[in-house]
């Protein structure tokens, strides 16, 4: 198999027989092998029952069904569980992005250069009270994570399949699967102008809460991919120095009031001196952050990796 099409879907039963069609006569001119595999995040229209009579109709077609909402993020994990192709492509369900562009992104994939191709919407035809915060969006997260990407949040991306069969994507993390991928060590990640139209069918799936969860979702990941399998080795030294610094201002205390009782001269009682409590809970939470990071590097050994989707149809 050449190429595995992912694209998550919820809510989208107006758009998914055209994107069905688009894809076929985007591809069917050239030689390689796909499949395109729906992924049903929870839809409570009848997105699963279009799915259905598509997977009649082309051969091609696969489709996941899943209990509940669980995300696009889980949608897509579970998607990359299941493809088999050599390039894995992913795409929105809502006509917003082109499968015309999936055959020059697999070649950009075929010929070594990278192992990672994004998709930039130059152009876009959002209102500007979404543009605005992309573009600010995007600009904190090539500062934050170093990779120099104009659209992180684009749907249509393609990568190598070891890719994405060697990450774990969750929560809210698809918007960083090239950040998540460059920790793992597939730092060849490239960019490609797409065309991006406008959407058809139903409403955009996600609000501001984006903007909140987004970042945090970053930070996440940046901290488990630089500490996740040594947590000891952020905890811990955050630990010794926050302890040695208040264990340091705790001795020139007591080494001063010792010193001025020996020479007779008169001293106040330490503990009236607000520095002895700020050098006291300097070493308390500096041994809370040592334990915090050995308790962290107990369970990074011990905890197995799994997802708890629960899928209850598969075509």
């Amino acid at each position: 198999m050449d190429i595995s099409i992912v694209v998550p879907v919820f809510n989208e039963e107006g758009s998914l027989p055209e994107l069905v069609r688009w894809t076929k006569e985007a591809l069917s001119s050239h030689p390689f092998s796909y499949e395109m595999i729906l992924v049903d995040d929870g839809s409570r229209d009848n997105s699963w029952s279009v799915i259905r009579s598509l997977k009649e109709e082309y051969d091609f077609i696969k489709g996941l069904k899943f209990t509940r909402n669980y995300g696009k993020s889980a949608a897509l994990q579970k998607g990359f569980e299941k493809a088999r192709g050599s390039v894995v492509v992913t795409m929105d369900a809502d006509l917003q992005d082109s499968p015309e562009e999936i055959p020059s992104m697999y070649e950009m994939i075929r010929s070594g250069d990278y192992e990672i191709v994004s998709g930039w919407k130059k152009k876009r035809y959002d209102p500007i009270t979404k543009t605005i915060p992309t573009k600010l969006y995007n600009a904190v997260v090539r500062a934050i994570s170093g990779i120099k990407l104009n659209d992180f949040n684009c749907g249509l991306k393609a990568y190598r399949r070891d890719v994405v069969k060697n990450i774990e994507v969750y929560g809210e993390m698809h918007r960083y699967i090239p950040v998540m991928a460059k920790w793992k060590g597939y730092d060849k990640i490239g960019e490609k102008v797409v065309a991006h139209q406008a959407r058809k069918y139903g409403s955009s799936k996600f609000g501001m809460e984006r903007f909140i969860r987004g970042p945090l979702d970053l930070l996440s990941i940046l901290f488990v991919g630089k500490f996740g399998k040594r947590p000891m080795h952020f905890f811990g030294v955050m630990g010794i120095l926050v302890f040695v610094l208040g264990f340091l201002l705790f001795a020139y205390i007591g080494g001063s009031k010792l010193y001025y009782m020996q020479m007779g001269w008169p001293a106040k009682n330490i503990a009236n001196m607000s520095w002895f409590y700020i050098a006291l809970t300097s070493m308390v939470i500096g041994t809370q952050l040592f334990l915090a990071g050995f308790l962290a590097e107990l369970v990074a050994r011990n905890s197995p990796d799994r997802n708890t989707y629960i899928i209850e149809e598969t075509l």
